[in-house]
């Protein structure tokens, strides 16, 4: 009797020591951060009546501006605005996230592209695209100050049109890179405006300018472009 008592206390010993050795250590942090992500949506509408629009290039920035006005085009902005292609803009090395749509935007059509960046702090937005039928026009936004927007906030933007001041507005058949004439697009010869500068519009045949390619149904009134940015998260 004697020794079945001790074997008794024994046992309920080491059930214990095996439960305690069970249970998770108190107060213990997981060292490994939670994985933090920023991402904006940008939705760009086509207003023109048929001015196709390049494929939408948009990019997260914290230095440089993709234009100036008064200033002399960048020769990736010359690239863009003469014959649509957006990848020399979204390349420069002040870029740090960049979308493009694959294929040009419609009169009337809608796209939606998304950035995402590890933090918002000091970013900036830039969109681009060209009016291809157009010598040298674009439209877009330069550099917009996106650091301080909210999860869920959401702001509206519209586009105005710019010229590059790299081509002469002729209009002239084999000038156009778009379906109007399906003509030329960068030339790396530049005109003697050479400057960045609202764009004066088209002048198509019904005007008078027997020589342009373009009719009154290409001419396009400000803005060309509606821009709806929204943080997602």
């Amino acid at each position: 009797m004697k020794l079945s008592k001790l074997i008794i206390p024994l046992a309920c010993l080491t059930l214990a020591a095996c439960s305690d050795d069970d249970d998770p250590p108190a107060n213990v942090v997981d060292p490994t951060p939670t994985p933090t992500e920023a991402m904006i949506k940008i939705t760009a509408t086509n207003l023109t009546n048929a001015q196709p629009l390049s494929p939408i290039g948009v990019a997260l920035h914290k230095e440089g501006q993709f234009w100036q006005l008064g200033e002399a085009a960048s020769e990736a902005l010359e690239v863009l605005a003469e014959g649509g292609d957006n990848s020399g803009l979204l390349g420069l090395d002040v870029v740090q996230t960049k979308a493009s749509t694959d294929s040009p935007l419609a009169p009337g059509a809608k796209a939606e592209l998304t950035l995402s960046q590890e933090s918002l702090a000091d970013q900036k937005l830039s969109v681009i695209t060209m009016m291809v039928n157009t010598n040298d026009g674009f439209t877009g936004l330069n550099a917009l100050d996106v650091s301080s927007m909210s999860v869920g906030e959401e702001m509206r933007f519209v586009t105005y049109a710019y010229d590059a001041g790299t081509e002469a507005n002729t209009e002239a058949s084999g000038t156009i890179p778009g379906p109007a004439d399906g003509g030329e697009g960068f030339n790396a010869q530049r005109e003697a405006i050479n400057k960045v500068a609202m764009h004066p519009g088209v002048v198509g045949q019904d005007d008078g300018l027997s020589s342009s390619v373009l009719t009154s149904e290409h001419k396009f009134d400000n803005p060309l472009m509606a821009i709806t940015i929204t943080r997602m998260k």
